[in-house]
């Protein structure tokens, strides 16, 4: 497993927490961006620079996961493109996106869309929290757990 990073425009207390997730289980951390990020010079950790444009993180994202794998990511379509490739996407606040519930995350955020263009609602998510970081570390570590179970349980099922 894997797990890929929607890194512009990224929570920092998020970044601080998959980092350490990542070490401590040794999981290889991959942040995909337009603009240089500063990252700790650590193992696991990388960095993939794109070139800037619309949807060019997530289309080098879409490219490289695999099954299994983990993106966090704000964007919804990114979201049902990554569940579509049997991987799976968390948001920042915590939100995991399954194909269980990304359809219909999807025709939410489209119709929200809609509604602001005409000017019926106005205004966008809350601002980042400290709930909204509790939530997503504690969705995380129940993520992470329950994969690398399945993922131990498989290969002594193969005799790995």
């Amino acid at each position: 497993m894997q797990i890929f990073i929607d890194a512009d425009a990224f929570p920092n207390g998020v970044r601080d927490i998959l980092i350490k997730a990542s070490l401590r289980l040794n999981i290889p951390l991959i942040f995909v961006a337009n603009k240089p990020l500063r990252l700790e010079k650590l193992a696991h950790l990388s960095l993939i620079l794109v070139p800037e444009g619309p949807d060019v993180a997530d289309d080098r994202i879409a490219q490289l996961v695999q099954p299994g794998d983990l993106v966090i990511t704000e964007d919804i379509p990114l979201a049902d493109r990554v569940v579509a490739e049997n991987a799976f996407a968390m948001n920042p606040r915590g939100m995991l996106y399954t194909e269980h519930n990304i359809k219909d995350r999807l025709a939410m955020r489209d119709l929200l869309g809609e509604l602001r263009d005409n000017g019926t609602i106005t205004g966008g998510p809350a601002a980042f929290s400290k709930k909204d970081r509790r939530a997503f570390a504690n969705q995380l570590d129940r993520f992470l757990v329950r994969q690398l179970k399945i993922e131990k349980s498989k290969q002594k099922d193969s005799g790995i």
